[in-house]
């Protein structure tokens, strides 16, 4: 599928085929794609918790307002990241860089966080909606549907899957066979109300 019909055609579905299943290789595939997504520093702060047991999606669905793709779905991620990413052995991602590039960035990566606990948590919250956008980007040029879901008990639902200290939790994506299509769009906001040339209209140019 182009890019961008896979980008115009996702849609959040809420009605999955409960028979449905992905191959393995499918499974891999997907998960191969959004790691391909950036993150800051080449950091990789994603940690994709796949839900394969009947039983943990069904208490999961219980902690999630009942909702129906929680169970139903063909592929179930939780997609965590590790705030403290960045102190973990960080030459290993710049491993198959020129040694001067190597030295200078895991240099840099250090102090650019120390201190700084805001902006580890920021740039794995960036990291995690990066890989989840990928992820569902790839399901839909793959013929998939997804669905993202944040609306679930955060504390519940890193109590079962054992969500390590200094990790943070972010979307449920549910991927599969949709058996009824999405709602109609609600309305996208036109392009003058969220793109500005420079600085806000308001703020007065300051260049």
């Amino acid at each position: 599928m182009d890019t961008f019909d896979a980008i115009y055609q996702r849609r959040s579905v809420k009605h999955f085929d409960p028979d449905h299943r992905l191959t393995n290789e499918e499974e891999r595939q997907l998960l191969q794609a959004a790691i391909q997504s950036p993150s800051s520093f080449n950091i990789q702060h994603w940690r994709f918790v796949v839900l394969r047991d009947p039983d943990l999606r069904r208490r999961i669905r219980a902690l999630a307002f009942d909702q129906a793709q929680i169970t139903d779905a063909s592929l179930l991620v939780l997609v965590t990241a590790d705030v403290q990413a960045w102190r973990k052995q960080p030459e290993r991602y710049w491993r198959n860089a020129p040694q001067a590039v190597r030295d200078l960035l895991v240099g840099w990566i250090g102090p650019f966080h120390e201190g700084r606990d805001w902006l580890q948590r920021d740039e794995a919250q960036r990291s995690i909606g990066m890989a989840a956008q990928t992820l569902m980007l790839a399901a839909k040029a793959m013929g998939f549907d997804s669905c993202p879901m944040i609306g679930y008990d955060l504390d519940g639902v890193a109590e079962l899957v054992g969500l390590p200290d200094g990790h943070i939790l972010g979307p449920i994506i549910a991927i599969g066979r949709a058996t009824q299509p999405a709602w109609p769009k609600p309305g996208q906001l036109d392009l003058s109300e969220l793109v500005f040339d420079n600085h806000y209209p308001q703020a007065g140019n300051t260049l």
